[in-house]
Formats: C-alpha cells, sequence, structure tokens
C-alpha cells in the first residue's frame, strides 16, 4: 500500500458508497433480503436423499413370505410399490421411466426359506442416473436385514443377522464368524442432508452475492461519468477500493447474520464451533469476493459485461468445483489442485467444519491461510489494475 494512504479520504470514499446505497433499495434488498429467500428456497429443493422411487414388483410365488419380503420396501419411506401396466412386461416399466426398479421375486421364494435355503430375488435397477442408482443402491442392505428380522420366524433354521448384530465371538466360531463390523456415523450422526446442505449454500449464496455487489460499482461510475470527477481529486487507488468495499462488507456481514439464524432456526443445523472465529473467517471470505467483483468492475467498465463475468466466475466454479456437491478428492488430479484458486473451497471446508465439527483455528490453519493468499492477491490486482487516467 502507497505511504501516502490517507484513512480520512477513503472514508470519504465510503460515505459517498452508503449514500448511494441508501437511495437504492435494490441494492439493499439484493443484499439483506435475496440470500435468507435463496437459502430458505434451495435449502428446502436440494435434497441429496432420494424417495419416492417407484418400485415395480413381480411376485411369481404370490405366498405370505414373498409378499412380507415386499412389504418391507414399501414400509422403508423410500419406495412406492407399483404394478406393472396390462400387458407390459416389466422391464419395459423401465424403457418407458414409469418406474426406477424392478423386483423380481422367484417362484420358489418361500419354500426355499422355509427349507433352510437361500430365498432368491433379483433387484434391476435403471442405472441412466448413476447418482440416483448409487443412492438407491445404498438402501439395499438395510432393507435386506429387516428382512432377515421379519423373515426370519418363517425359516425353520435361522436367518444369519447382519454383521453388526451377531454374538459376541467364541473360540469355536471360524475366521469369518469371529469378524463384527459396527459403524458409526460422527458429526451428522443422522445423515441429514440438510446439515450437509445449508453450510455449503450459505457459502455459494455469500460469495455470488458479494462478487454481484461489487461488480457493478466501477463500472457504474465509469458509465455515469462520475469517474471523471473521482480521479480529479486527490484520492488515490486503494483509498478508493478500501472505501468502496467497507459498505458492502458489512452489508455482507449482515447478511451472513441472517442466513446463520436461517440455519438455525429455520433448519435446526447445529453450530458446535466459536461464533467469533466464524464471523472473522466470514469476514476474509467476503473480503475476497468483493474484491474478486471490484476487479471484474475495474477491468471491464461495462455494468452488463461485469455482471455477466461476475456470474460466469463466481456461479458455476462456485457450484461444480467448490466441493459442494462434488467431493474434491474425487476429481481428476489437475482439478484438484485447480480448484485451489477458488476462494469458495476454502471457505466452504471452512464453513463445514466450524458448522458440523467445531473445528478451531489450528484445524482451519490450512484453509484459512489458503482463503488469505487469495483475498491479498485479488486485493493487490484490484489495485493494480486501477488506473488513474481516464484511457480504457
Amino acid at each position: 500500500m502507497s505511504l501516502d494512504f490517507a484513512p480520512g479520504r477513503a472514508l470519504a470514499i465510503a460515505r459517498k458508497e452508503v449514500r448511494h446505497i441508501r437511495r437504492d433499495p435494490f441494492t439493499l434488498a439484493l443484499a439483506l433480503g435475496l440470500p435468507m429467500v435463496l437459502v430458505v428456497f434451495f435449502g428446502f429443493a436440494i435434497d441429496f436423499d432420494v424417495r419416492d422411487i417407484t418400485l415395480v414388483v413381480r411376485d411369481s410365488d404370490k405366498s405370505r413370505v414373498s409378499r412380507q419380503f415386499s412389504e418391507i420396501f414399501a414400509s422403508s419411506g423410500y419406495f412406492r410399490i407399483a404394478r406393472p401396466a396390462p400387458g407390459n412386461g416389466v422391464l419395459r416399466e423401465l424403457d418407458t421411466a414409469r418406474a426406477s426398479g424392478v423386483l423380481l421375486i422367484k417362484p420358489d421364494f418361500a419354500s426355499r426359506l422355509i427349507g433352510g435355503r437361500t430365498a432368491q430375488a433379483q433387484f434391476v435397477l435403471d442405472g441412466a442416473d448413476n447418482t440416483r442408482a448409487s443412492a438407491i443402491l445404498g438402501y439395499l442392505p438395510g432393507l435386506l436385514r429387516a428382512a432377515r428380522r421379519r423373515l426370519a420366524p418363517s425359516a425353520s433354521t435361522p436367518v444369519r443377522a447382519a454383521p453388526a448384530e451377531l454374538p459376541l465371538p467364541s473360540a469355536q466360531d471360524g475366521p469369518a464368524e469371529r469378524i463384527a463390523l459396527s459403524t458409526r456415523f460422527l458429526y451428522n450422526h443422522e445423515l441429514n442432508t440438510r446439515w450437509f446442505v445449508i453450510p455449503g449454500l450459505a457459502v455459494i449464496v455469500m460469495g455470488l452475492l458479494a462478487i454481484m455487489l461489487t461488480a457493478l460499482t466501477v463500472a457504474r461510475e465509469w458509465e455515469n461519468g462520475s469517474m471523471e470527477l473521482l480521479l480529479s481529486t486527490p484520492v488515490r487507488p486503494w483509498e478508493i477500493i478500501l472505501g468502496k468495499l467497507a459498505p458492502y462488507l458489512a452489508l455482507g456481514l449482515v447478511g451472513a447474520v441472517f442466513i446463520y439464524l436461517v440455519a438455525r432456526l429455520g433448519f435446526g443445523v447445529p453450530f458446535r464451533g466459536s461464533h467469533w472465529l466464524y464471523l472473522l473467517l466470514c469476514l476474509l471470505f467476503l473480503t475476497a469476493s468483493l474484491a474478486q467483483g471490484l476487479l471484474i468492475s475495474i477491468a471491464t467498465r461495462q455494468q452488463q459485461l461485469a455482471m455477466q463475468l461476475s456470474i460466469i466466475t463466481g456461479l458455476l466454479p462456485s457450484l461444480l468445483l467448490s466441493g459442494f456437491v462434488f467431493p474434491i478428492e474425487s476429481m481428476p488430479v489437475f482439478f484438484q489442485y485447480f480448484t485451489s484458486i477458488l476462494s469458495q473451497k476454502w471457505f466452504m471446508m471452512i464453513s463445514r467444519g466450524v458448522f458440523l465439527q467445531g473445528s478451531g483455528v489450528i484445524d482451519l490453519a490450512r484453509p484459512i491461510l489458503g482463503l488469505g493468499v487469495i483475498a491479498a492477491l485479488l486485493l493487490t490486482a484490484a489495485a493494480k489494475r486501477f488506473k488513474r487516467d481516464l484511457e480504457p
């Protein structure tokens, strides 16, 4: 920063920007109202749990045991049992997308089970949507355990329980019988999708709106012709940049508080970390996002182009490459490194860590460092790119 930086001049720019914001209800609504609306709307809309799966059942056994077996799927809350349309084969239901899966129960299902043999059924799944198919497959082990418990009285020999329900191993058991695997989920023991989505959604909404708010700032000055008047004053680039960022930073923090209240009171998301730490890191993330929008505004000098670039650079990368939906660890190696230039990636780790895991400064040292470096680089680039002349 230049040695002739004058806080008084930066404060004068900030006051000017505050007066403009007060005269612009659209900016106030965008900064304060829209974050809550987006978090509430998408918080209910985004759900990674797959429910209401249409399952067509062809019961070739038509016994009490086979009906009980199909009822286990219906009572799980995930499946809706349907019958094939007249004249259509069961696989035709998958071809016409009327069903997502087909359960084929063999004719000797009950007799084999009662006789102590392995009862056979086939589950045919539509694999066109691999994400949906993987989620459905995740339900099957639990349904199989429920079937073993419910259908055990129908069999003449006991039905083997799931590994977590096996009795304590004894010396007479074979090696396979002495292995017991139990599963426990930490931080989100209910596997509640909204606990995972809402802290990440807050990152997307806060980052995008911060970029859009400042993307129009300098571009509007150039289009309105007021930049010439501003450049005729002794104000330095750093003073203009910090003066313009400060009011929007305050608005962003208020929006972050509103999002926090919606997450805690509206969706019941737990908060296990430090509120002061989260507030400070929100400040750092908003600084990086506001600086990115300001850099776009300085480089384009056109409101329409600045808005387009802010959406392209602020929305798509944050949705696809920040870890919000797709795990970064599953991406190709190049993209794992490429995502390091995105402030949303680092704050995504911070937000979920503070909300769900109660992470502290030591735990978050790496994302805090990454976010700080990005904020510093963007602020420096904006100051260097800013020109004190009227030439484009």
